[in-house]
């Protein structure tokens, strides 16, 4: 009994290591996070959808990534792209754990931006 005791205590120490680990991580990459939607896009979206949107990048062409200027995103709602972020879309990665709710609207704020270029 005494080594089953032995056992649960040390998984619940890994566990807690752990869980005090990436909440630690989480929080840090919260904390270094850029608070704009320019800089979270080049943080988050621009490896794919390119610097200026456009999705001309080697990964955006090969996955085949809308331009974001096109009508096509831009005539979608607010609603629409802050689902899409949070949720992803097909190859797209979702993005609801590790931006917040206010983050994912200076995204789409900055979408909007990039359809009047």
């Amino acid at each position: 009994m005494r080594l089953v005791s032995q056992a649960l205590l040390l998984w619940f120490v890994i566990f807690l290591f752990f869980f005090v680990a990436t909440t630690t991580l989480s929080l840090a990459q919260g904390q270094n996070a850029p608070t704009d939607g320019a800089g979270l896009f080049k943080a988050k979206c621009a490896m794919c959808h390119g610097p200026d949107g456009a999705g001309k990048t080697p990964m955006g062409q090969k996955l085949n990534i809308r331009d974001l200027h096109s009508a096509e995103v831009q005539k979608q709602s607010n609603a629409e792209l802050s689902q899409m972020i949070a949720q992803g879309k097909s190859k797209m990665p979702a993005f609801r754990k590790t931006l917040r709710a206010g983050q994912i609207k200076l995204l789409v704020a900055h979408i909007r931006e990039l359809g009047k270029k």
